[in-house]
């Protein structure tokens, strides 16, 4: 007689794995009869995806804080592009335009930002390609700067354009996480201009791509810019697994 597993823990994961295989082996893109079955298949799984992520979004659960030794130095540039193709801020011009549902509609400077409370974390950044790199990341919370620009919470997205017009946004939840920060410094001085600056958007919980760089507006919104990586087919909330489990933060 043929013993069963049936710990009943593993029965639903093993149910959608089967669901999913059954479904799938009709998702061949090599299938003349049915040519357009994965194009339609996959981004309804992605979708899907990303409502479940959002569900399970813990504004609660942290990434790990690192230890200093542990810093990469000499980090390295991270982004899709070559570093000769980075927009020039000037940080003497910069200035940082808020939108759509936020109090007053006015511009900050970085000596406006650097008066609110500042916060310091040392996390890892899954950047473009998976590499890690461990670094120093100083700034304001965005819960903060959100506050302070009377900021309308009860909106879904927080929409950003950064200074080589790449445009995206993202879910309010972690907008408002602890660990997410506005970062002005870098290894304990300002951002240059390969690193971000003057804004370089911070989110540990968050893989890479979705730390925006040198921006120069934000807004709070219910409309969501589809940015260049979810027209690759990313996800639209790709949450990294760079994460410790739930734990207080220190002041």
């Amino acid at each position: 007689m043929i013993s069963l597993d049936l710990d009943r823990r593993k029965q639903p994961g093993r149910a959608l794995a089967l669901v999913a295989r059954a479904t799938l082996t009709r998702c061949d893109i090599n299938d003349l009869k049915y040519p357009g079955r994965a194009d339609k298949f996959l981004p309804l799984m992605s979708d899907w995806n990303n409502q479940v992520q959002v569900a399970l979004y813990d504004l609660v659960a942290l990434a790990p804080t690192i230890k200093p030794s542990q810093i990469t130095r000499r980090p390295r540039f991270h982004s899709f592009y070559d570093i000769e193709l980075v927009r020039v801020v000037d940080p003497a011009t910069w200035r940082l335009a808020v939108f759509d549902r936020v109090g007053p509609k006015w511009v900050r400077t970085v000596a406006k930002l650097r008066a609110i409370p500042p916060h310091s974390r040392i996390t890892r950044l899954i950047g473009d390609g998976s590499w890690p790199a461990i670094g120093p990341w100083g700034g304001v919370q965005l819960s903060d700067f959100l506050h302070v620009i009377n900021a309308d919470t009860r909106a879904n997205y927080i929409s950003m354009q950064c200074a080589n017009g790449f445009l995206m946004s993202i879910d309010m939840e972690p907008g408002r996480h602890p660990q997410t920060i506005l970062a002005l410094d870098f290894i304990g001085a300002p951002l240059i201009t390969q690193f971000g600056s003057q804004i370089h958007l911070r989110i540990p919980t968050k893989f890479g791509f979705e730390n925006a760089k040198s921006i120069i507006s934000m807004g709070v919104t219910d409309k969501w810019t589809k940015n260049y990586w979810t027209k690759q087919g990313y996800n639209l909330f790709s949450r990294s697994r760079n994460r410790s489990g739930r734990q207080s933060l220190p002041l």
